[in-house]
């Protein structure tokens, strides 16, 4: 989607929705590298402002007509998935008392998942 029609050659703008993009995955590998559930969640929260940042560029992408509304949707419903996740796990580690290395974190949100394989 990006690497066609008008988006590409706008490079500010090209460049500002690929830098939001990446920061929902770095901020949510950055938590998971910390040492607490309280810092974790701190950047989930980051996390979640950033997939904010990426649905407000795709309007802007539909607006200035970078994108069509068929792909708008596209990218929109993972844009809210990965909000849904990331405040799933931020709810989960709220309850969670005490200190817990990520994988372990990781693991215990990601049991319902595998469980549906």
């Amino acid at each position: 989607m990006t690497k066609d029609g008008s988006m590409y050659r706008s490079y500010g703008f090209l460049d500002q929705l690929q830098r939001a993009s990446v920061s929902v995955m770095n901020n949510i590998a950055e938590g998971f590298g910390r040492v607490s559930n309280k810092d974790f969640v701190k950047f989930l929260f980051i996390s979640r402002g950033s997939v904010g940042e990426v649905r407000s560029m795709l309007y802007l992408a539909l607006d200035m007509a970078y994108i069509t509304n068929e792909q708008l949707d596209d990218v929109y419903v993972l844009c809210v998935r990965e909000s849904q996740l990331c405040w799933g796990l931020i709810k989960h580690l709220q309850k969670t008392s005490g200190w817990k290395p990520g994988i372990q974190i990781m693991l215990i949100s990601l049991i319902p998942q595998l469980a549906r394989f």
